[in-house]
């Protein structure tokens, strides 16, 4: 998905709740960012046309609350508990995502195989779908 800052944005998203993980005085939310208005889009593995300056997961812990929660490697996160994402420093997510008094962090995420799925169930004409179990299919003759 590519995008220019400030720009309205169509795309398909997946909400995604972090229970940040507390070891001492730090909560861990285990994964990194790349990305930010401030940076240079070109070195960014997931922008497609290497214009995008959206905050992309450049990293998950394995077995940590990211990883856990269904965050993936390459998700563009676009809001941060309902804060816009895409016009942001590095700096500004990095700082919107480890506040202290947080312990829930809510992310909005757009992902290249969200949209890919989405285009092929819209693209791929009539289909026929099972609904429900035998006996529930059986009440709808």
């Amino acid at each position: 998905m590519t995008s220019m800052p400030g720009q309205p944005v169509t795309a398909v998203v997946q909400r995604i709740e972090i229970q940040k993980l507390r070891q001492a005085d730090n909560l861990i939310l285990g994964f990194s960012i790349g990305g930010g208005i401030d940076q240079d889009p070109g070195q960014n593995p997931f922008s497609k046309d290497k214009t995008d300056k959206g905050i992309y997961v450049t990293r998950i812990t394995p077995e940590g609350p990211a990883h856990e929660a269904g965050l993936r490697m390459g998700d563009k996160i676009l809001q941060v508990n309902g804060w816009d994402m895409t016009m942001m420093t590095h700096d500004q997510a990095r700082k919107r995502l480890t506040k202290k008094n947080e312990d829930v962090v809510r992310l909005l995420v757009t992902r290249k195989s969200l949209e890919e799925a989405v285009k092929q169930s819209m693209g791929s004409g009539p289909r026929q779908e099972h609904c429900g179990t035998p006996s529930n299919h059986k009440l709808m003759h």
